[in-house]
């Protein structure tokens, strides 16, 4: 914790959420999917870790979360996508020189074009030399300094919520997780970040029986707990596993999340929507389309926000040229107004409580330089502001406050999420609810393999942990959140239907002792997540509804 935490009057906690769905894709380059890796690596992950490593070489004080997805944990170690992501690199320079050739005499857009070529260049500095490509490492050095708190979610991201049916499932998401983890960073995380802050009584048992200390929960997950939390969402209430739940605080959430209220809506700050890869002609733009040719983000973007959202969407509004030094100033002056605003907040809870408040502030990463293109300076000036311009609050982690308030308010929260609505819907609806019945049954045919294969040999061991590993990547809570959009519902479906129909195959070719060992070979090349997984893992657990039980009967249900 910071040195100003014996001083100041409660805490703000930062948690970031890194992630993205397993998109590796080798049997293609350049397609669509891995481009959403490139560009957010790009825009997001390299420049965050940026400003961790400025602030910690300048000796800042300061505590952040960061939660590193299993998948995309996964996908930076990968020497196929480091390898590609590097040719990224060059194609955009690439980009980046004819755009500074095309816009030449534009006051307006050539020095955005040279903007965007020194960036690359900068970026390719880092990935190349300072980090080697091993973004991991990076990560692992960056929480070895002291500031960073390290965490992780379950294996492929599954919204466990609706996956409880067979407890082994909730289990093995959440164990592989932390293998992975452990693996990767030699230790054991002390907070664990369920997907979609997806949460129904008893996933914390499982959490508490992996040696997890805490979790996030959505706003409502903890106020309408049962008993009611004495204070809110402002210190976290234990679970009768005894697994610490924070709830998020909606104050501090809206003001960065919504693009309606929020900083990133404001007029100077660059628009997400205006892509060269839209605006300018085919023919221009082909060679850095995707491999189908469909055109996508290239992430040179020219025009600000301007003015509010309208009907016909950003790319139909109005837009103004993109002024880098009028937004970096907002980020200035919005990261003033979120500190102070999180002074009054915390000088007012203070005076109502008994203990120092907790601000929980979790925000999915890729908003902070991806969606959001100033947030990560917005981030760094928050943070040494903070540090230097207050001392009403520090900044701390979840672990950090439980250490210094190990005693807290027992109290069972309820089903949530953070989704549309607040609970299931975005992943159980008319889109996506006919992959469950699948989904049960699959995890049904993986215990009944576990316990027919006691003493498998070393084919059958191989398909065995691949059809763990298919099974696993068909969990996603990704594909279901496509299926239930406009744009890529059609990859989620290939995703979900792909994964499930390989574990199907080979789970029938284990059954029937015929196993194709070429095909598994391939397959093994394609889906390669998880290295060290052990097909045993999925061995069958018998459910226990006695939490779901308990909670219905104090909601009086």
């Amino acid at each position: 914790m910071s040195r100003q935490a014996d001083d100041s009057k409660g805490y703000v906690g930062l948690v970031l959420h890194a992630h993205l769905p397993y998109v590796r894709h080798p049997e293609q380059d350049g397609i669509l999917p891995e481009k959403w890796l490139y560009e957010t690596i790009t825009e997001c992950y390299i420049p965050l870790l940026d400003v961790f490593e400025r602030l910690t070489a300048d000796g800042v004080p300061y505590r952040v979360v960061v939660s590193l997805s299993p998948p995309l944990l996964a996908m930076f170690e990968d020497e196929l996508l480091q390898s590609r992501y590097a040719r990224y690199l060059e194609t955009m320079s690439d980009l980046a020189d004819r755009e500074v050739h095309r816009t030449r005499g534009d006051r307006r857009f050539e020095p955005l074009a040279r903007m965007y070529r020194d960036r690359i260049a900068w970026v390719s500095g880092l990935y190349e030399r300072r980090y080697g490509k091993d973004l991991v490492g990076a990560f692992r050095r960056v929480a070895g300094g002291g500031n960073v708190e390290l965490a992780t979610s379950a294996a492929t991201h599954a919204y466990l919520p609706l996956l409880g049916l067979h407890r082994s499932t909730v289990e093995t998401q959440v164990e592989m997780g932390l293998r992975q983890f452990g693996r990767l960073f030699g230790r054991h995380p002390a907070g664990f970040w369920l997907p979609e802050c997806g949460y129904r009584p008893g996933c914390d048992q499982v959490l508490a029986e992996k040696g997890l200390r805490w979790t996030c929960l959505e706003t409502h997950g903890v106020l309408f707990a049962s008993p009611v939390p004495r204070y809110g969402v402002h210190a976290p209430i234990v679970t009768p596993s005894g697994v610490a739940c924070f709830g998020r605080d909606p104050v501090s959430s809206k003001q960065v999340w919504s693009s309606n209220e929020g900083y990133p809506g404001d007029p100077w700050y660059r628009e997400y929507y205006r892509d060269i890869g839209y605006d300018l002609d085919e023919d221009y733009i082909a060679p850095y389309m995707a491999a189908d040719g469909t055109r996508t983000h290239t992430g040179f973007r020219y025009y600000r926000v301007t003015t509010p959202p309208t009907e016909g969407g950003a790319a139909q509004a109005h837009k103004e040229p993109y002024d880098p030094a009028m937004a970096a100033e907002r980020a200035d002056v919005h990261a003033g107004h979120f500190l102070w605003a999180r002074q009054k907040q915390v000088e007012w809870l203070a005076g109502r409580f008994d203990r120092k408040p907790f601000i929980l502030a979790p925000y999915d990463a890729e908003l902070f330089g991806h969606w959001w293109f100033e947030g990560p300076r917005w981030l760094e000036l928050f943070i040494r502001k903070s540090a230097y311009d207050q001392r009403d609050y520090a900044l701390a982690t979840p672990t950090d406050y439980l250490d210094e308030y190990p005693v807290n308010q027992p109290s069972q929260p309820i089903e949530s999420s953070w989704g549309w609505k607040g609970y299931n819907e975005v992943w159980l609806q008319g889109a996506n609810d006919w992959t469950y019945r699948h989904l049960h049954k699959a995890a049904e045919l993986m215990e009944s393999l576990v316990g027919r294969f006691p003493s498998p040999g070393p084919v059958e061991s191989r398909a065995l942990n691949q059809a763990a590993r298919e099974l696993l990547l068909a969990q996603a809570s990704d594909w279901p959140f496509m299926m239930q959009g406009r744009v890529l519902d059609h990859y989620g479906k290939h995703r979900f239907t792909h994964h499930l129909g390989w574990f199907l195959a080979l789970e029938q070719q284990l059954r029937e002792r015929r196993i194709d060992a070429r095909w598994l070979s391939e397959l093994e090349r394609t889906d390669n997540i998880f290295p060290d997984i052990d097909f045993r893992v999925f061995a069958y657990r018998a459910y226990d509804p006695t939490p779901w039980v308990a909670a219905q009967r104090a909601a009086g249900r």
